[in-house]
């Protein structure tokens, strides 16, 4: 113990005398690519990293909260790209820059493939980082026992799967999730549905889909009628998965479910304590989480707007983490809270790479949020994504090229420009190449609007909307036990991890080991 305490202190006297030989670390705002180019500058900058991680020590507190944050679709590229893309914004060189994440000092990365498929979608992926258990393809929140569409196999109760979520109300905490999709989307529907089809989230849905709504519970009824109901905190969009098709909602869109059921209503009226329901972000800001017990926020019919889009009173992801925050803190013995940045995804989907980055900007800025409200000696914060996607960032570009624009170079074939973010596959193919005398040539760049928040990027094979990626995701990880994230490993590893850490869930735990150990401020 004492040769711990002694080799932590010489540690901490050599960073102190690195900080004054050096003097205060400059090196991620740096405005001029002539910084780059002194030696020192990078002798300095390695020298500092090195002490700093010298003075990095394992936390091996308990766990009071675990705040699980999903960037939907977020691969390393997109992470690489919205680093760059953030910086820029902010008027310095984008390669030096660092989202609120990459500053964690753990990192490792997780295995996204399915039961049944080399590239996975956010279904199976939902059921592996919040159970802990890879199933197949379109199910969510059932093992791999069960198949598309089996609704019968769904409902056996050897086949569920049990959340994170549901670990952390077994062990006395409060659970929530925010999400910038409908709250009965894939990813969030992993925190408190069962289902043998991911869009079963309606009963119009169910029907839709050639199947029996009474065989079939859609999803927006689960969060009432079975786990979900013990969630304390539920924001995000879907207003109209939860409304009978004789209703409109505050913004005048009609509801769709075919039962007759206002589930809003029913939610508010099923609880013991202060419910309150809001549809927009001024009540949401204005409501007092110290007088609250539950909150449900829904802020469109569907999916919130992307951030580059004109909106309508819609809270941003940070707004909605910080009002789930406020409300989970209330229970004393802790909370889980997950948090997806859902629309990085669906931007790829429609190869808008900027709208991509950009939301990949708002994920980070909502994780700064939480990083300021919660202790980390404390509150176990994770960071990782899905599945990825297959843009790639490409070619030779100048340090600081314009991240979102063309490429610096011009290809060394056609000599035309290219963009410096690409995919692999997507839709409206056509845009970018033209048949000319029998031979297909790329369009000339120029004459589009690459760069715009609603362009689409170039891509190869033509899809009806671009693919995921089967790659690996990186998983970045700060708090109590956060050194167990690094290393290369399954995606359903991971709410093992997060229950290690915080004493929760039907595995081998931190507290069963020794004695709890808490920090005490």
């Amino acid at each position: 113990m004492m040769r711990a305490f002694w080799l932590t202190l010489s540690i901490q006297v050599a960073f102190s005398y690195c900080q004054y030989i050096y003097g205060p670390d400059p090196t991620w705002n740096i405005r001029s690519t002539n910084d780059l180019k002194s030696k020192d500058f990078w002798f300095h900058d390695a020298q500092r990293t090195l002490y700093d991680k010298l003075t990095t020590l394992p936390n091996q507190y308990l766990a009071k909260n675990i705040i699980f944050f999903l960037g939907d679709g977020m691969s390393v590229p997109t992470v690489t790209a919205g680093r760059i893309y953030d910086g820029q914004q902010k008027g310095i060189i984008g390669e030096r820059n660092r989202l609120e994440f990459e500053k964690f000092d753990y990192v490792g990365l997780s295995k996204t493939y399915c039961v049944d498929k080399q590239v996975s979608d956010s279904a199976c992926t939902a059921s592996a980082y919040l159970s802990g258990v890879k199933a197949n393809y379109h199910t969510i929140g059932v093992s791999a026992d069960v198949q598309l569409n089996d609704c019968a196999g769904a409902k056996l109760p050897q086949n569920r799967l049990s959340s994170i979520a549901a670990w952390a109300l077994r062990g006395r905490k409060s659970a929530g999730l925010v999400t910038t999709t409908r709250v009965t989307h894939a990813s969030p529907a992993g925190v408190y549905a069962h289902t043998s089809n991911r869009d079963f989230e309606s009963d119009l849905d169910v029907r839709d889909l050639g199947q029996n709504p009474s065989n079939c519970p859609d999803i927006a009824q689960q969060l009432l009628d079975e786990m979900g109901q013990g969630l304390r905190v539920v924001l995000g969009g879907g207003i109209k998965k939860f409304l009978p098709n004789t209703m409109k909602d505050v913004y005048g869109n009609v509801g769709e479910r075919l039962d007759g059921r206002n589930l809003i209503d029913e939610w508010q009226q099923s609880k013991a304590g202060n419910a309150r329901v809001v549809f927009n972000r001024t009540d949401l800001l204005n409501n007092n989480p110290y007088d609250t017990d539950y909150l449900l926020g829904l802020f469109n019919a569907s999916h919130l707007a992307y951030n580059l889009d004109d909106s309508i009173d819609t809270p941003s992801l940070e707004e909605m983490t910080e009002a789930a925050i406020g409300v989970l803190s209330g229970n004393p013995a802790g909370y889980f809270l997950f948090v997806e940045g859902g629309r990085i995804d669906h931007a790829h989907h429609e190869t808008k790479a900027k709208k991509a980055v950009d939301e990949t900007v708002q994920f980070s800025n909502a994780v700064r949020k939480a990083r300021q409200l919660t202790n980390p000696w404390e509150t176990l914060i994770v960071v990782s994504a899905d599945h990825g996607h297959t843009m790639t960032i490409n070619g030779y570009p100048d340090i600081n090229n314009n991240i979102t624009g063309l490429n610096s170079e011009l290809s060394d074939v056609d000599n035309l420009p290219y963009a410096t973010l690409s995919y692999a596959n997507g839709p409206d193919y056509q845009r970018f190449y033209k048949s000319v005398n029998g031979t297909v040539e790329r369009v000339d760049l120029r004459t589009l609007n690459i760069g715009d928040r609603n362009e689409r990027y170039p891509h190869g094979v033509p899809m009806s909307e671009e693919t995921h990626g089967g790659g690996d995701v990186a998983v970045y990880a700060n708090g109590p036990w956060a050194h167990l994230f690094s290393g290369v490993y399954e995606q359903s590893t991971l709410p093992h991890l997060m229950g290690f850490a915080a004493c929760i869930g039907p595995g081998i735990t931190y507290c069963d080991l020794r004695p709890k150990k808490t920090y005490n401020p």
